[in-house]
């Protein structure tokens, strides 16, 4: 990933000395395991433990002989051990390493990820009391229907997040599981056994998968990858949502603009949502590579490295952008300039249409059919939309149905009370009180 997209904790996890240290750490997971039951000598083992070590430039001189990293990896640390290094990488197969060791780092991953989580709900809900009574006008297909409030638009993303973590909480425990089990699976070497396979994976606070072949299979990945694709595009209808409001023409919230800051090369007046817009571009990535994820599920028999190459590139960059993407939602949301001001002036554009429902309804209730009473409402809708008059004058100067309304209806009606009469209610599902 390129630096523009990192933050230094993540980008640390998939670092090449990171991944050398962890491979080094399942390996000593397996030697110190195969010591404690007896199936190779303490004294050895003890030896590899004090002496592992690898040089990350030797381990690129082997491979570009060998071709093979993990082999690079092992001969580097053999060269530091000496010759208790026989029992280093003793009756295991490169997978167990690198199957293993990914669990380790995406799980490392995970915990920033799921933190980033928690802090960009604080953010959302903070907002969402801020404004909770703070009216705007809901829109459907892009157009004006009824007022709701600005708080309750931010709880429903909250709600949103809140539904990500919990998908994303679920993945990162499936994904934190691993496989010391040989060749293909079925722990043929003497120094393995399932016993032995649990309990090294213990000591790196792993669990087994249930059966592997040469792999942990891959579907356990793509769920994973699928869950950071969700969270991605959870941010990114927060952002589009951003973008639509922060329209000259809507103009009801705007990004935080700083001192300095400068919208276009060309027009000094712009200020523009590039926060928003960077996360929409960001989340296609994320999106693309959860598809990978998905294709790396079908390998050929026991396994094959067609997942191999494509994971390189998945893990790495879907955690740090993700990363990145869920920091720079939580700074669009902490900076946000709410304009409640805008948001009166663009709910009174259409002079009260947004009751058109409740007539409705009036009319029902008086005996009307709803076919009738929608043709009698719709036709002073219409006609107002058109500028031909007030559609609360309009409605009260006909008397078809005026005459079926109740003394007061009408500016009982109009007075919008009811729109944000249960948002209370709303916000204690949501423990938002």
């Amino acid at each position: 990933m390129i630096e523009r997209y990192q933050r230094p904790a993540m980008a640390a996890i998939w670092s090449l000395a990171s991944q050398y240290e962890a491979w080094l750490e399942v390996e000593l997971a397996a030697v110190k395991t195969q010591a404690e039951m007896g199936l190779i000598p303490a004294a050895e083992a003890e030896e590899i433990v004090k002496k592992a070590a690898f040089d990350i430039d030797r381990i690129a001189e082997i491979e570009a002989a060998v071709k093979h990293d993990v082999i690079a990896f092992v001969t580097s640390v053999e060269e530091h051990v000496g010759p208790a290094a026989r029992y280093f990488h003793y009756g295991l197969t490169s997978s167990d390493v690198l199957d293993t060791s990914l669990a380790l780092r995406l799980r490392r991953a995970s915990t920033i990820i799921r933190q980033d989580l928690v802090l960009l709900l604080e953010s959302l809900r903070d907002k969402a009391v801020l404004f909770k009574d703070c009216p705007v006008i809901g829109r459907s297909h892009g157009i004006h229907a009824e007022p709701t409030t600005f708080g309750l638009k931010m709880a429903f993303f909250y709600a949103e997040f809140e539904r990500a973590l919990r998908r994303f909480d679920a993945a990162a425990e499936n994904i934190a599981v691993g496989q010391i089990s040989g060749p293909v699976g079925n722990y043929s070497a003497s120094s393995l056994s399932p016993e032995m396979e649990e309990k090294a994976l213990a000591k790196l606070g792993l669990k087994p998968t249930p059966v592997s072949s040469q792999i942990v299979s891959r579907d356990v990945h793509a769920d994973f990858f699928q869950a950071l694709a969700l969270v991605a595009t959870c941010v990114e209808h927060l952002a589009v949502e951003i973008r639509l409001l922060a329209r000259t023409e809507v103009g009801e919230v705007e990004e935080a603009f700083g001192r300095g800051q400068k919208g276009s090369s060309a027009m000094p007046h712009k200020k523009n949502p590039i926060l928003s817009e960077n996360l929409s571009g960001l989340a296609r990535v994320v999106r693309s590579l959860a598809q990978a994820a998905l294709d790396d599920v079908v390998l050929w028999h026991e396994r094959d490295i067609s997942h191999s190459s494509a994971e390189r590139i998945i893990a790495p960059d879907a955690t740090v952008l993700l990363d990145f993407m869920l920091a720079r939602a939580k700074g669009l949301v902490d900076g946000l300039v709410v304009k409640p001001e805008r948001m009166q002036e663009n709910l009174s554009l259409t002079k009260g249409l947004y009751n058109s429902q409740e007539i409705l309804l009036a009319l029902c209730r008086s005996g009307l059919s709803r076919v009738e009473a929608y043709a009698l409402v719709q036709d002073k809708a219409m006609a107002a939309a058109a500028g031909r008059g007030d559609f609360k004058t309009l409605v009260a100067e006909d008397k078809e149905i005026s005459g079926r309304l109740k003394p007061g209806e009408l500016d009982e009606i109009f007075d919008g009370k009811r729109f944000s009469r249960h948002v209370s209610e709303i916000f204690k599902r949501l423990n938002l009180e």
